[in-house]
């Protein structure tokens, strides 16, 4: 029954692990929120900054592509 409790105290272990790194994850999520706001309230556009920095996550020959892909679209449709 030791290996039970071992493998039981274990998974508690994990979880707790988890739940601590989830209420970090959602305080960092608040602070990223706040800095937003405060962009925003300094006359920066949000959205914007949002796609400035999903595309500065992405790898260099990612965003070339995604670029391209973009322009091949604009062009197709007339939009360029």
């Amino acid at each position: 029954m030791a290996e039970g409790n071992v493998a039981a105290d274990q998974l508690r272990l994990f979880i707790e692990r988890i739940e601590r790194l989830e209420e970090e994850k959602k305080g960092i999520a608040d602070d990223v929120k706040d800095v937003y706001a405060e962009a925003k309230s300094n006359g920066y556009d949000t959205k914007t900054m949002r796609a400035i920095v999903r595309l500065r996550r992405m790898e260099s020959h990612a965003r070339q592509e995604a670029d391209a892909l973009l322009e091949t679209y604009r062009n197709a449709l007339g939009l360029a």
